[in-house]
């Protein structure tokens, strides 16, 4: 498993770029729910997002008993559940906080690692949350140490930047995969191509990380009879896909039973030829044509360049991240290593001139010097 730091975190606050999402795990047998979450735990994930039914909690809480310093939770302020457990969605300050302070009791714990502005779609939903009080709330949490760090979850890349403007968020959750990426989603898959690259990069720059959502758009990108695309993607080409995106520290696919969870842990041992999504340069040409977007499905480099990861660097160093350059500047191969060979230009599915892009590459951070 491959853990990555939370930029604003402690040194100890590195997550499985795996994690579980909970959403649909609500009618799954209480037995079974504590089953996935050991077995999970046991195969390095560490992550969990808490959005689910009502039901889930006690489970959770006797899974992690005993585990829970090696384990990071994300908790929704907005999301709460009925006398029968079932999610709804709130805007009620009283209803948010009762709700939060059961959570804590039925997990276990005295504090939550996240603290989410729940389901910031609109403008109207963040100045809602902000009239009743609630990220104030949040705030007063995180400085009593119940809540360690603020974040939110949305769809919209416009309200995201709203809220990343207010200083105050380490964490955003936000719908990632090929078909919202690439303008072929639903009414969730909002914002252009270069609207949600240029958030994926900002949060990048700025050390808010990022938690991925629907990274098999609810399943349809797995068969090509529902798929946008008219082909299916695998699990291992989505998952990959979404941690490759800038910004990205962990996806969190929704689990439902035993079975839903070993197939996410078959991403542990795939092969790179079975993560290899470059497929999508097939049907996503209109949209992307001469963009790179690090498959690596070039590789292997002759001069044993990760052109990927030599582009991911100078993409956001361009957009203004001083880490992603000084990243760069410790490669052991760099840009200037590029024979002019031709080799990743025929592989490229996305008809990338990566020849002259590592020239260009290469005098961009020979500048920076």
């Amino acid at each position: 498993m491959e853990y990555r730091q939370l930029p604003h975190g402690t040194e100890h606050e590195k997550f499985s770029v795996i994690g579980l999402g909970l959403g649909g795990i609500g009618t799954t047998p209480v037995d079974e729910i504590e089953a996935i979450i050991r077995k999970a735990i046991d195969h390095g994930i560490n992550f969990f997002d808490m959005c689910t039914a009502g039901a889930t909690y006690a489970p959770v809480g006797r899974a992690i008993a005993g585990r829970r310093e090696q384990v990071f939770l994300q908790v929704h302020f907005g999301a709460v559940y009925d006398e029968n457990g079932e999610y709804g969605w709130c805007r009620d300050f009283d209803t948010i906080k009762k709700t939060f302070l059961w959570e804590l009791e039925q997990l276990g714990t005295d504090y939550v690692d996240f603290g989410f502005l729940h389901c910031v779609d609109t403008d109207e939903d963040f100045d809602k949350l902000v009239e009743i009080g609630v990220l104030d709330y949040i705030k007063e949490l995180k400085a009593q140490g119940i809540v360690h760090h603020i974040g939110f979850s949305s769809h919209t890349p416009s309200v995201a930047n709203r809220i990343i403007d207010t200083g105050l968020v380490d964490m955003m959750m936000f719908s990632i995969n090929p078909a919202y990426d690439f303008e072929k989603g639903d009414e969730y898959g909002i914002g252009s191509v270069k609207e949600r690259v240029d958030l994926f990069q900002r949060c990048a720059r700025e050390g808010v990380g990022i938690s991925v959502m629907k990274p098999f758009f609810a399943g349809q990108l797995l068969s090509a009879e529902h798929s946008p695309f008219g082909q299916a993607l695998t699990h291992n080409q989505c998952l990959q896909y979404a941690i490759d995106r800038p910004g990205v520290l962990v996806a969190v696919p929704g689990v439902q039973t035993m079975e839903h969870l070993n197939q996410v842990l078959k991403f542990l041992t795939a092969t790179e030829e079975e993560k290899d999504y470059s497929v999508i340069g097939s049907f996503t040409a209109d949209t992307i044509s001469g963009t790179c977007v690090y498959c690596n499905h070039c590789q292997p480099c002759p001069a044993g360049i990760d052109v990927g990861l030599v582009n991911k660097y100078y993409d956001l160093a361009l957009a203004g991240d001083e880490i992603a350059a000084k990243h760069y500047t410790k490669l052991g191969t760099k840009a200037d290593a590029c024979l002019q060979c031709g080799h990743c230009e025929d592989r490229c599915p996305f008809s990338v001139k990566q020849m002259s892009r590592m020239v260009t590459i290469d005098k961009y951070f020979s500048r920076k010097a």
